[in-house]
């Protein structure tokens, strides 16, 4: 199985937070697990603007070598034919990627349960 790592997920493994579920963990640390350059552009956003602290993000990406995923304009057209359940950006735009690279998403956000996507519950 090859995941896309939501960008909480990717903060849960750096931060070693429980609510990360082991099942999830192992799968992330066992599959070919890639990190959205999405996800870097949002804690970035994020990070500069006081909103978040990513502890132990650089040595969680430089361990593991995540293939990085790039956005394309592919993922930006099917990011903008998504039906409105979610505005969250950066989410439909991870949600995008997923669906065209044939990737399941871990993530623990149940509004993306409305999307025609492969999800992983990272809770579990």
């Amino acid at each position: 199985m090859s995941l896309l790592l939501d960008t909480h997920v990717l903060l849960w493994l750096a931060a070693g937070d429980p609510r990360l579920g082991p099942r999830t963990q192992a799968a992330v640390l066992g599959a070919q697990s890639h990190v959205s350059a999405i996800s870097v552009w949002e804690i970035a956003i994020k990070s500069a603007t006081g909103r978040l602290t990513a502890t132990g993000l650089d040595a969680v990406l430089e361990a593991q070598d995540f293939p990085e995923l790039s956005f394309t304009g592919q993922h930006g057209r099917e990011a903008g034919a998504l039906p409105p359940h979610h505005r969250d950006p950066f989410d439909r735009a991870l949600i995008a990627q997923a669906r065209a690279e044939g990737l399941v998403l871990a993530t623990a956000d149940r509004r993306l349960q409305a999307y025609d996507v492969a999800l992983l519950d990272a809770s579990r």
